[in-house]
């Protein structure tokens, strides 16, 4: 299997998701389930079932993150020396050249992706058009609407 690029953050944060699902989530549910257990008739019993559900799922959670966290290359972009290129980890300020709008994006791993906090995927139209360029290059986007140029004014390791 191939490996999966993490940030150092981004492992944390599932270290921390994986801790939490065995040390609270899961005994939760099991004591969910003994309780809906000490009730009677499990045929009929909707807290029963819907525990055995919510086991399920925190199961399967369990073994995805520790299967993500297996394959993972974690990377730690303050220890990046790419030159001034866009890569995984960087930290990249664009410029919108219809716009004039700037914004700053760090290319992360699928997981760690959360737009609302300038984090995108590396798998993302914007991260791959990014990808190898330069701080004064000139990015194009496939978008929904066209095609957007972004401008790279800053490319940073943090």
């Amino acid at each position: 299997m191939k490996k999966t690029p993490l940030t150092i953050a981004g492992a944390e944060a599932l270290r921390a998701e994986l801790h939490r699902l065995k040390t609270v989530d899961r005994p939760k549910v099991i004591a969910a389930i003994a309780e809906a257990r000490s009730h009677g008739d499990l045929s009929e019993n909707a807290e029963y079932d819907a525990a055995k559900e919510r086991q399920g799922f925190i199961e399967g959670r369990i073994l995805e993150v520790e299967n993500k966290l297996a394959h993972a290359q974690i990377i730690d972009p303050s220890l990046l020396d790419a030159d001034g290129r866009c890569v995984f980890g960087s930290t990249v300020t664009l410029e919108d050249m219809d716009s004039g709008e700037n914004v700053t994006y760090q290319i992360v791993g699928d997981d760690e992706a959360d737009i609302k906090v300038g984090k995108i995927s590396v798998n993302s139209p914007v991260a791959r058009a990014l990808i190898g360029k330069y701080a004064g290059d000139v990015a194009e986007v496939e978008a929904p609407r066209g095609t957007r140029e972004y401008e790279i004014i800053e490319v940073s390791y943090v």
